[in-house]
């Protein structure tokens, strides 16, 4: 019998290892299916909570915040690609690729996980940002990547337009933050055990099979 596994994934749209993170997660429990019985829920963690509409260049904005060589932040954004593309996941990044505010979407992300879809809309989203190389902070976009999803286009519009789900958002985020999660992707199983990383699937599973045992 399949053990039930409460997972708690703390993330940004904006964080490509966030994106790898979750496609190991998603290939590990694929293998665990009949040991594992995942119930996963997104959390919001902002990177860079005071972007300015528009973003900023990706490669400008990691010198700036690394104090990194430009050449170091393309051999690490490569680098990146490849262990995305490892895990069936598409990343387009280049030069001209921007950083984005996120917040709009993680309110997104809260009204899906009230519609029973929000895993989807948070792949759709990771895909909308770093491979389609498109804003995550456009509402037309957001509705658009609602809609590939299932919800409804009228009420994932009205979400965007209002305030709605601002204070669930900021709330989540500092509950996380003073449960000590300064980095993501974070993944935190039965409220006990901590995955911090984009790891591999093999690491994920060795860890979430461990886990199960112990259960």
């Amino acid at each position: 019998m399949s053990q039930k596994m409460k997972i708690d994934f703390v993330s940004d749209i904006a964080c490509p290892w966030c994106a790898i993170g979750l496609s190991g997660l998603e290939r590990a429990l694929e293998n665990l299916q009949g040991v594992v019985d995942p119930e996963i829920t997104f959390h919001p963690f902002e990177l860079n909570p005071q972007m300015v509409a528009g973003g900023e260049n990706m490669v400008e904005h990691i010198v700036a915040k690394y104090r990194i060589p430009a050449d170091q932040a393309r051999t690490n954004r490569e680098n990146i690609k490849a262990r995305a593309a490892g895990v069936g996941f598409t990343m387009n990044t280049s030069d001209a690729s921007r950083i984005y505010n996120t917040f709009d979407a993680h309110r997104l992300l809260a009204w899906a996980g009230e519609k029973g879809k929000q895993h989807a809309l948070k792949r759709q989203l990771l895909a909308l940002n770093f491979t389609e190389q498109t804003d995550p902070g456009n509402h037309d976009a957001l509705v658009d990547s609602a809609v590939k999803v299932g919800l409804d286009a009228t009420e994932a519009r009205a979400v965007l337009d209002s305030d709605r789900y601002a204070a669930e958002v900021r709330r989540d985020e500092a509950l996380w933050q003073s449960r000590g999660i300064t980095g993501v992707p974070a993944v935190i199983v039965n409220d006990k055990y901590l995955i911090s990383g984009g790891q591999p699937p093999e690491e994920f599973e060795r860890q979430l099979r461990k886990i199960a045992q112990e259960g």
